[in-house]
């Protein structure tokens, strides 16, 4: 990894010593910024992001304990590793730096190879800590993903839905979603077999997928063959107008199983609550059984076909 990935903010008040320091770390392949106190330096990791910081202890309108303390209160994208450069040596000083919040230390006048073996050390700590997070996120991700569409599954959509039943209440705003059903989906699996059927959910999901809009409404797989749609900032005119086209783009397009094409069609059952419409009464259950009615209202009228309704009128 280059150290280009981890640059460095120097906070010293000496302009010998930071010069010397960011001729030092520039010269070892570091991408340098220096500031000449503590506060500066808290001022600029809040526009821009520094996973190692090099400070001096003593220093004007804010010093480097100081410095350690705010940033370890301070919420960040990553973790900083601190090096606290210091002319103070005596043990109770070195743990009063690392109580506050600094990972390694440097006595003054420093040497420069322990200065770059201080920040080996760092970076070797903040690849594995990056290395953490990456896999966290790769299992928080899995947490909600379901495995064979892709979409978001049903766990994450109990979590998001209510939230933007909430945000929508909060800020008078519409919100609609559209519950959709694989037609005669056993009869697929029953006449081309089970592979078959998980190519038609994963088609049939792409397609949802690619005509709905990117990081605004949430395609979630519901159960078997349903799938359900939150749009928000979408009333129910432009909800249906949506499930519309979306039953087309199913039912237009045949589905390609092995060596066979199949024609495919659902049917959408559409629910929604305007600005001003809404009320308390508005609730995760309550538009998921209205969307799940008019779902079945759409089967039982021939299916291929949408239906909905606005709540609270």
């Amino acid at each position: 990894m280059s150290n280009d990935n981890f640059p460095i903010l120097i906070a010293e008040d000496d302009a010998v010593t930071r010069m010397l320091l960011e001729k030092t770390l520039i010269k070892a392949g570091h991408e340098v910024v220096s500031v000449e106190n503590g506060q500066k330096a808290f001022d600029l990791l809040k526009e821009s992001f520094f996973p190692i910081i090099l400070t001096d202890w003593m220093m004007p309108e804010m010093d480097g304990l100081e410095l350690c303390r705010a940033i370890r209160q301070k919420e960040n994208p990553g973790y900083v590793f601190i090096v606290l450069l210091t002319a103070k040596d005596s043990q109770e000083d070195l743990i009063s730096g690392l109580e506050a919040g600094a990972d390694e230390y440097l006595t003054k006048p420093f040497n420069k190879a322990e200065l770059i073996a201080r920040l080996n050390t760092g970076r070797r700590f903040l690849e594995q800590e990056r290395a953490l997070r990456q896999a966290n996120e790769k299992i928080r991700i899995l947490s909600i993903t379901d495995p064979l569409t892709g979409c978001s599954n049903r766990g994450c959509l109990n979590a998001r839905l209510p939230q933007e039943i909430q945000r929508a209440g909060r800020y008078n705003r519409p919100l609609s979603i559209v519950m959709c059903d694989i037609d005669h989906f056993k009869k697929v699996n029953d006449t081309y077999g089970h592979q078959a059927g998980d190519l038609v959910l994963k088609e049939f999901s792409k397609r949802l997928k690619d005509s709905i809009r990117d990081k605004v409404d949430m395609l979630a797989r519901y159960g078997g063959e349903e799938f359900l749609v939150t749009l928000p900032e979408t009333d129910l005119d432009g909800a249906l107008h949506l499930s519309e086209r979306l039953r087309r783009v199913i039912s237009e397009k045949n589905f390609d199983v092995g060596t066979k094409k199949i024609k495919v069609t659902a049917s959408f059952g559409v629910a929604g609550f305007d600005s001003g419409n809404a009320g308390d009464e508005i609730s995760f259950d309550t538009l998921i059984n209205h969307a799940d009615k008019y779902l079945y209202q759409a089967k039982n009228e021939g299916r291929n076909r949408v239906v909905g309704g606005r709540l609270g009128v």
